[in-house]
């Protein structure tokens, strides 16, 4: 929707239960977010969508769930303790800090004190790690999954023996230690990615970076991201990763601004020949057809699950008139949306009426659990929260159902309501 605001997409997260602030009753923790019952539904359904379509369906992806704390000598082979780094400035009045980029001028932006000089600042966290005698290990939660994905080429070429070109899958947990968070979603310190690494032979990269290309645009589709809001970004030497040759950034336009949505990088054999010089593990990939070794290149797409999430929910965002009133709704696409329909009986009073209602819903549900019950309130009031939370289907249950085995089925986009037969009911939901 054009002209809404982060505030107002804000608001709707917490009312309807998709996101709270982290720790709020303490007074909250900067870069943190819980997400409620709606919210995580909604993630969850994402994330399943993204691993059927890049994972579960495909001969040549191999999933892993790798873990969240690495020692130290996995982030200095991956050249990450020396350039994951921001540069920081700190204000000497307020002591507040800020990401010197993000600033302008050589005054503090909440009090006018003087800025100090920047210095880069690194964003992995480090763990300290046991409490025996004798002191502790460093460690580091992870600030990208990719490594998790690297150290384990090995195991998995052990194991499966793939043949190139194949990929290593996963989602899950990373963490950095950002200098300013904002930004509800964008920008926090701790966050979901879902990405793999998909290992080709060097002389293949121009093509598999281009066919992975098109995959995200069709991913970005299917999740009902808008597209009219996407835009690609050819990346500079300057301002790429360390580890990257090439890279594409595909910016969405939130309503704070368009910034980066997902990352599509050609890593090169960069991260297997650090982590094989480091640790002095065979790397290397034997071809069984021409008995060639070498380090797989890599390509790889990074999607951001907390970005998405925000982003389904601007592209989903509406405002209109039905039945002279103002409504909010979430034009959600029916396999992300957290509840895909809500049965409801017409008085909450009538018992024959309830009864019939829990009999139709434990019908839906074997074909599709996220079936919600709602019976607060009259039905126009429980037709508007449903909206809010991007349900795609009411069922109201009234007395003609008693006579004739009929339900009302309301639309959510047009508002629009019919009756279908209950026997019809799941193939005309589903």
């Amino acid at each position: 929707m054009e002209g809404l605001t982060l505030d107002t997409l804000v608001s709707l997260a917490k009312r309807r239960g998709f996101v709270y602030p982290g720790s709020e009753i303490y007074g909250g923790l900067a870069g943190t977010f819980d997400y409620g019952p709606m919210g995580v539904a909604l993630k969850k359904n994402i994330e399943q969508l993204w691993w059927n379509r890049f994972v579960a369906t495909r001969d040549d992806m191999y999933g892993l769930d790798s873990s969240i704390i690495m020692p130290e000598a996995v982030w200095k082979a991956s050249g990450h303790l020396e350039g994951f780094t921001d540069p920081m400035v700190e204000c000497e009045k307020c002591k507040h800090r800020f990401r010197a980029d993000h600033v302008e001028g050589e005054k503090c932006p909440d009090c006018g004190g003087k800025l100090s000089a920047a210095r880069q600042f690194n964003l992995l966290f480090p763990v300290e790690m046991g409490a025996a005698s004798g002191g502790t290990t460093t460690g580091y939660l992870r600030g990208e999954i990719a490594q998790g994905m690297f150290v384990n080429f090995k195991n998995v070429i052990d194991s499966f023996h793939p043949k190139l070109p194949f990929g290593l899958a996963q989602s899950g947990k990373a963490f950095r230690n950002e200098i300013a968070p904002r930004e509800f979603l964008f920008r926090v310190r701790e966050f979901d990615l879902m990405e793999f690494e998909y290992f080709i032979r060097p002389d293949m990269w121009e093509e598999r970076f281009e066919y992975w290309r098109k995959e995200m645009w069709a991913w970005i589709e299917e999740v009902g991201i808008d597209k009219e809001k996407v835009h690609e970004l050819e990346v500079s030497a300057d301002d790429r990763a360390h580890y990257s040759k090439r890279t594409i950034d595909f910016e969405f336009d939130f309503p704070f601004g368009r910034k980066e949505l997902y990352g599509l990088a050609y890593r090169t054999d960069y991260d297997l020949s650090r982590h094989g010089e480091a640790s002095k593990e065979n790397l290397t990939y034997l071809d069984e057809e021409t008995k060639e070794k070498f380090v797989p290149h890599v390509i790889e797409p990074t999607f951001g699950l907390g970005r998405t999430v925000l982003a389904v929910l601007a592209s989903a965002y509406r405002e209109d008139e039905l039945g002279g009133e103002k409504r909010v709704y979430l034009a959600l696409p029916p396999a992300v949306a957290p509840v895909k329909a809500m049965v409801s009986p017409l008085l909450k009073n009538k018992p024959e009426l309830v009864a019939k209602a829990r009999e139709v819903r434990e019908m839906l549900r074997k074909v599709n659990p996220a079936i919600a019950w709602d019976d607060n309130g009259n039905i126009g009031k429980r037709y508007r929260r449903q909206d809010e939370i991007g349900t795609p289907y009411c069922v109201t249950i009234d007395f003609d159902t008693l006579e004739d085995n009929t339900v009302t089925v309301r639309d959510r986009d047009t508002g629009e309501q019919k009756r279908v037969a209950i026997a019809d009911l799941s193939s005309t939901l589903f």
